[in-house]
């Protein structure tokens, strides 16, 4: 009869037979080198779920008339540029993160922060579907590779948060996917926190009434038409699903380290201020 399936011993001095004489024997008991109670261990500080809730945002918060909004606007970007220039002197990054629904704002925002800056020490990176290349990778790969120099700020127009909002409620990724991103989300972030990175991440929030408004104005405008499309009007027939997508994410992934703030955006220039002194706030540290 042979003995195929019965296991041969190791030779005395062979790499089999160290390895099997080290996993036999004891760990001490006070050995936590590998364990989730060492220091510098990740445990990632998540705020208590619903401290963040769409239903309790004042959309009807506007800015003051349309000359001192304006005035404070240019204020703004001036001292946004001033901390620009010390993060490269200092050689410090930040990553400004922009959500939101479609039509809230987010590249208006977004060039508001960015007219006065600095071009050599910021990216902005509109985020669309992965190509192909990147769907060869890990979801998270794409973003890796954005990640901003030290001295340099980042800006995400949508990000990889697409995991658990458009690619969950469309299907893109299947529930196990979209369950263990809020982890590699806390994960990937923290990483880079930690690295003395400054990170805030910006939801604009609208109602449907407004972006109705604007999807119309949108194809109205020959200018702005192309901002608008099929995905937009399929996507406002899903705004349940995506609010529920919405505080999922706010409540596994809002976190001292790497905050969100929930920008009312129903008002152009109460939004553009709301982000430009958040993000001063943030740098000016």
């Amino acid at each position: 009869m042979h003995n195929e399936g019965r296991r041969k011993p190791f030779h005395a001095g062979s790499v089999g037979a160290r390895l099997q004489s080290a996993m036999s024997k004891k760990k001490p008991k006070n050995d936590k080198r590998f364990s989730d109670a060492t220091p510098l261990s990740y445990d990632f500080e998540v705020y208590k779920a619903g401290t963040i809730t769409l239903d309790e945002v004042d959309l009807s918060e506007k800015a003051p008339d349309k000359k001192a909004a304006d005035a404070e606007i240019l204020e703004l970007q001036e001292r946004l540029f001033e901390l620009q220039v010390r993060y490269w002197l200092e050689k410090r990054r930040a990553i400004f993160l922009f959500e939101g629904w479609d039509a809230a704002g987010k590249g208006g925002a977004i060039k508001r922060m960015t007219a006065l800056m600095d071009p050599r020490g910021y990216k902005v990176w509109p985020i669309a579907a992965p190509g192909e290349e990147e769907r060869a990778h890990h979801y998270l790969w794409r973003f890796a590779t954005r990640m901003p120099p030290r001295g340099t700020i980042a800006i995400f127009d949508r990000s990889w948060y697409g995991r658990v909002l458009v690619e969950r409620v469309e299907g893109f990724a299947d529930e196990h996917e979209w369950q263990r991103a809020y982890d590699e989300i806390n994960a990937f972030e923290r990483m880079h926190t930690d690295d003395n990175c400054t990170m805030v991440k910006f939801f604009l929030h609208i109602d449907q009434d407004e972006q109705l408004q604007r999807f119309k104005d949108r194809e109205k405008d020959p200018i702005k038409n192309f901002k608008i499309g099929e995905d937009d009007w399929r996507n406002r027939k899903r705004w349940k699903d995506y609010l529920k997508a919405y505080q999922d994410m706010f409540d596994r992934t809002h976190r001292p380290d790497a905050p969100w703030v929930v920008v009312p955006a129903n008002d152009k220039r109460y939004a553009r201020l709301t982000v430009l002194r958040t993000a001063i706030k943030a740098l000016d540290v």
